[in-house]
């Protein structure tokens, strides 16, 4: 029985973006918490997103190799939903926030995700996400979706490249639980387009 594909749209910045991602029903919305990255969010800045959500949208925090206590300290006053792990944090990290949490892995032709499942048993699913070298994610690359395994044993997102074009096709041939989109529907980096918003959420719903 194949279920419906969720979306989660990643890298918003405001609170009216947000909001209209989740009316165009998006069922995730991700904020970046990383420096380098034109999507970073303040601490204030996201409160004012997760302020705007309305109910069943799943807040989602990417992080990646942040500090223990900076992260532990953010919580506090950040009712995340869902933390997401971009960078070489071990198991033990991840799952000592107390929080459930998903994490990527950029995908190279030696990666053995069955390895990555066993090791991050715990998540609540792998993010699978193009390798770039220096970028941990947002890069709007794909990848090769062959060397996606039929038998994950965790339920898997699909990120990388995707935009409201490949997304039909991915959610056919991978037939992923859900999908993750940043770059592929903006206007500028970091400038989401909510029509390319609205075309990738009802693409990816209609495959």
């Amino acid at each position: 029985m194949s279920h419906q594909v969720r979306v989660k749209i990643c890298g918003l910045r405001d609170p009216a973006t947000a909001r209209a991602a989740a009316q165009m029903g998006a069922d995730a919305i991700g904020l970046v918490f990383y420096g380098p990255s034109p999507r970073n969010v303040s601490v204030a800045e996201a409160q004012a997103v997760l302020a705007a959500l309305p109910p069943f949208v799943t807040s989602v925090g990417l992080f990646v190799n942040a500090d223990a206590d900076w992260l532990r300290d953010l919580l506090k006053v950040l009712p995340l939903d869902l933390l997401q792990f971009h960078g070489d944090e071990s198991p033990e990290y991840c799952r000592s926030f107390g929080k459930p949490w998903i994490k990527a892995v950029r995908v190279k032709p030696d990666t053995n995700l069955i390895e990555y499942a066993a090791l991050f048993h715990d998540a609540r699913g792998l993010l699978v996400d193009a390798f770039v070298e220096g970028t941990p994610g947002g890069t709007g690359e794909a990848f090769d979706w062959s060397l996606i395994p039929k038998d994950l044993p965790l339920p898997l997102i699909l990120s990388g490249g995707l935009d409201p074009v490949n997304v039909s096709e991915a959610v056919a041939r991978i037939a992923p639980w859900a999908v993750d989109v940043s770059s592929g529907v903006e206007s500028a980096r970091g400038v989401k387009d909510l029509n390319k918003v609205a075309q990738f959420i009802k693409a990816a719903r209609h495959a």
